[in-house]
């Protein structure tokens, strides 16, 4: 059965995300609050080589069963380590295509506008993951 696991946000720049009880989508804008939310982009990186781009990673997904595959390897992550807003269980985000549209409730939903690429970060959170 799929199931949201754990929500989190950060206001700031930042790798992880801290658990919180509830978060609040926000249509066309991501996560209220979030250091992420916003129409153009906010990723650094993506801000420094254009910043009047449309910001795609508004809401960042991540399946719980990762956590159980890196854990299998010697590794401990947990909920908004990794920098999601939304963990997930039970829902293969990995074989989902683009334009999918997940509900969460009666009244929230995201679209999926592509896969998160891993990035050198990681190895600055546990080298190796």
């Amino acid at each position: 059965m799929a199931a949201v696991v754990a929500v989190c946000s950060s206001a700031k720049h930042g790798f992880s995300k801290t658990v919180q009880d509830v978060i609040s989508l926000r249509a066309g804008l991501g996560v209220a609050g979030d250091a992420h939310e916003g129409v153009t982009v906010k990723h650094r990186s993506r801000v420094a080589r254009d910043p009047s781009q449309p910001n795609l990673r508004q809401v960042h997904l991540i399946h719980a069963e990762l956590f159980a595959l890196l854990s299998n390897r010697g590794f401990t992550v947990a909920a908004g380590d990794l920098g999601e807003n939304i963990t997930t269980q039970g829902i293969d985000l990995l074989a989902l295509p683009t334009g999918t549209r997940l509900f969460f409730g009666d009244e929230a939903s995201v679209e999926l506008t592509g896969l998160r690429n891993p990035c050198a970060q990681i190895d600055g959170f546990q080298p190796g993951v």
